[in-house]
């Protein structure tokens, strides 16, 4: 038996910043049933202020597949905290 597969398209808008650009910002923009329906949400934000002072390379759209994990399986530690170095 074959199972349909479900997808969604995520987009984010990711840029860095700061004096060496040691800092990300990822803002979450929406979740859309098509590709389509999630680039033109794209064309739609980069026109608003603030999203309209980057290039369009900042968006992105990912394909999701539904009910599957997307990693992380194992868990995860940041390499700063203090609990790991001890």
């Amino acid at each position: 038996m074959e199972i349909n597969k479900k997808y969604v398209f995520l987009l984010t808008h990711i840029y860095d910043y700061g004096d060496e650009d040691e800092h990300e910002e990822t803002k979450i923009l929406g979740v859309y049933s098509t590709r389509e329906k999630a680039e033109k949400a794209l064309e739609r934000y980069f026109k608003l202020e603030g999203f309209n002072n980057y290039p369009k390379e900042c968006f992105f759209v990912g394909e999701c597949l539904i009910d599957e994990d997307l990693g992380w399986t194992e868990g995860f530690f940041k390499w700063d905290d203090p609990a790991e170095s001890s």
